[in-house]
């Protein structure tokens, strides 16, 4: 049976031969008039007309003097007749290989057709080549979509592969490309200006989240990277930006999990003179625009079976107390119980109780455990203070805060609240915070003095908003790292691979004839 090795080896040896004839196997320069979709959808107008197309050979079949090149580019795919009567022969100079040279050619290989727009005796629309030019020598063979990637980690670590043979894969990632394309067009319209912040920070802020940490040898100081966008883009609204937002990474140095990735994209625009209210009128807006250019649909069937509709534009979303629910579901007043009360309820709901959780962490897991079962589109409020140590109070209830979370399938799907502006009222949050970081909860938020400073100087009232790409992992009904294209895995290096490769990763001979050399 043959093996991977084998297939290589083999078209090494085509791509000597084809070396050997002085063709250029990996040419810089190539011209395509048009897609191989274009020439399908203008067959009428482009039937008999020369047309040049590129892509990637899918099949090949060859009868005697005539042969049959399944090609396809990111457009769609499309047959290329081949007759020895009509295909121009080997030219060196002009880098085009002629029928006789076929044989060296591979499913994988990219090529260049320059022919006429013709149907074949079956009606197949096809280009009949005049000129056939080599443009890529695919060393491995892509697996069949038959076989496919088998091996789930497989497909992850080579995505690449993955989304060649998997087209259902390969439009997911168009669709992540439409939903943050589809955000960043209803903000610019709104008036948001994009403005990108660092990533790098010496107080990293704006979530309870684990940071990563690293080193910059210029400045010779640790930083952390950011764990959300919150606290920089504040600090434009205290700048005298008025509407702004950013589009990027954002680093939590935690788990993975169905639900999150340590590494993923996300969005936060704030919104000066605005309040939480007209932050949730703006989020219905945003996210139907997102859904119908995204998927071009309003209702969703949920990997979990729940079933989402966003509704009508000018309907309002229903909206959840947060207060209301606890208290309804476990009998616990969140601001009249003690640690012992609430510890009791994870016990009796069977949810895990670590010896650094404090009240209100519990009261979290608590409202979690309800929160699976909420299908939304719906609104969490009354949010209480010691929750979120960066929102305002509300009016009639100091204890609660001016926030609102979108659930959505089971899920918080974002964020949003009316910013605290007040910088002593700030100081006596974040003070509290560290507090809770000293006493052994990491992800609890970091003292960030230079932003109470900012907020001295005076920032406007204004609303501030959040979502990540779990939106779009949960509406298009995937796990975060069938999500992303690149999911982080652990390094490994197959076997297969190390064989093919001595020169880097050296043979078995080699290496016990190094450990020989080093004991001689």
């Amino acid at each position: 049976m043959a093996t991977l090795k084998d297939y290589r080896n083999e078209r090494l040896r085509k791509l000597d031969e084809l070396k050997a004839l002085g063709i250029n196997p990996y040419p810089a320069t190539t011209h395509r008039s048009h897609t191989l979709a274009e020439v399908v959808a203008n067959f009428a107008e482009l039937e008999t007309k020369q047309v040049q197309v590129a892509g990637r050979i899918t099949a090949i079949r060859k009868f005697g003097k005539i042969a049959f090149i399944a090609v396809k580019d990111a457009s769609g795919s499309l047959q290329l007749f081949l007759s020895a009567e009509n295909v121009a022969s080997l030219d060196v100079a002009h880098g085009t290989i002629g029928f006789a040279e076929l044989p060296l050619l591979d499913t994988g290989d990219f090529i260049e057709a320059n022919g006429t727009v013709i149907k074949t005796k079956t009606g197949e629309l096809s280009v009949d080549v005049l000129a056939l030019k080599l443009l890529t020598k695919a060393l491995r063979p892509l697996p069949t979509s038959h076989d496919g990637l088998k091996d789930k980690e497989e497909r992850l670590r080579r995505r690449y592969v993955d989304t060649n043979i998997n087209e259902d894969v390969r439009q997911r990632f168009i669709r992540r490309s439409k939903f943050w394309q589809a955000t960043r067009d209803f903000l610019n319209e709104q008036g948001f200006l994009e403005i990108n912040i660092p990533v790098l920070e010496h107080t990293t802020g704006g979530a309870d989240a684990n940071p990563f940490t690293t080193h910059m040898d210029a400045l010779g100081e640790d930083f952390y990277l950011r764990i959300s966008h919150e606290l920089p883009l504040k600090r434009l609204i205290g700048g005298g930006y008025e509407k702004i937002f950013d589009i990027g990474p954002r680093f939590r140095n935690e788990n993975y999990s169905d639900e999150h990735l340590p590494e993923h994209v996300a969005m936060e625009w704030y919104w000066a003179y605005a309040n939480w209210e007209q932050g949730m009128q703006l989020t219905q807006s945003l996210m139907r625009r997102i859904v119908d250019a995204t998927w071009g649909t309003r209702q969703f069937t949920l990997a979990n079976g729940m079933a989402i509709d966003f509704g009508a534009d000018g309907t309002d979303w229903p909206r959840v107390s947060f207060v209301e629910v606890i208290r309804e579901r476990y009998n616990i007043d969140v601001f009249d119980c003690t640690l012992e009360q609430v510890q009791a309820q994870l016990k009796a709901n069977h949810l895990e109780l670590e010896k650094s959780d404090n009240i209100g962490r519990c009261i979290d897991k608590l409202w979690k455990k309800i929160r699976v079962e909420m299908t939304g589109p719906a609104f969490l409020v009354d949010i209480p203070t010691f929750l979120q140590p960066l929102a305002k109070l509300q009016a009639n209830d100091a204890r609660l805060t001016e926030q609102f979370n979108l659930l959505l399938g089971g899920t918080e799907a974002c964020k949003a609240y009316s910013e605290l502006n007040d910088p002593l009222d700030q100081l006596h949050r974040f003070l509290e915070q560290q507090n809770l970081r000293d006493a052994g909860d990491d992800e609890a938020m970091m003292l960030d003095i230079d932003y109470v400073e900012m907020l001295e100087y005076g920032m406007p009232p204004a609303c501030g908003y959040g979502h990540s790409e779990r939106l779009f992992w949960i509406l298009e009904g995937v796990t975060a790292r069938e999500g992303v294209p690149f999911p982080q895995l652990r390094h490994e290096v197959d076997e297969v691979t190390k064989g093919i490769y001595p020169e880097v990763f050296g043979s078995k001979d080699q290496k016990a004839q190094d450990v020989t050399d080093a004991t001689d």
